[in-house]
């Protein structure tokens, strides 16, 4: 199945407007939410230790703790420290055989983390450095670069500031 064109398209376009127009509230308008933040996302491993060398030395996302989990004897349970209070976790399950990741209803399409300019081209300059494939500025977006870590997960740098997307503020200073 290829992307949808000509009626097809239209028909989305049509029923993304009407969501929009349905639920989308104006700032002023948007209840408080209900939650405090992202205390962490978490994803699964093949390689603790391969892991952490991407995240860590690779990335600069300082380990913050390493335990093992509560809920599987042998497994391990760790923490990236991704700024603004936010925490990127995983696990490895050892003994369980996990299928390769890829796209699919309700798995992780990317994970997008807010960098600054310098961060964005030190970022790029690591990966021209090391020989790391990515995709970037050559896709149109001249602020986004697309990685995958050792698992097959999709992380998005994104040269933006939080609560905001192609330059316009989604929420609202506190």
């Amino acid at each position: 199945m290829g992307e949808p064109q000509g009626k097809e398209l239209e028909a989305l376009r049509e029923r993304r407007a009407a969501l929009r127009g349905k639920y989308l509230r104006a700032p002023a308008e948007r209840p408080p939410t209900q939650a405090a933040g992202v205390h962490h996302v978490a994803f699964i491993c093949a390689d603790v230790e391969e892991t952490i060398g991407f995240y860590q030395d690779f990335l600069g996302f300082p380990l913050v703790e390493l335990v093992e989990n509560r809920d599987y004897p042998g497994s391990s349970h760790f923490f990236f420290d991704i700024g603004h209070g936010n925490l990127l976790g995983f696990f490895d399950f050892p003994g369980h055989d996990h299928p390769a990741q890829h796209e699919t209803i309700g798995g992780l399409q990317h994970l997008a983390l807010s960098v600054t300019e310098e961060q964005f081209r030190g970022a790029k300059a690591r990966f021209d450095a090391a020989g790391f494939e990515y995709l970037g500025p050559d896709r149109g977006a001249d602020d986004s670069l697309y990685i995958r870590d050792p698992n097959g997960v999709s992380v998005e740098l994104y040269q933006e500031r939080l609560g905001y997307f192609n330059g316009v503020a989604l929420l609202t200073e506190d």
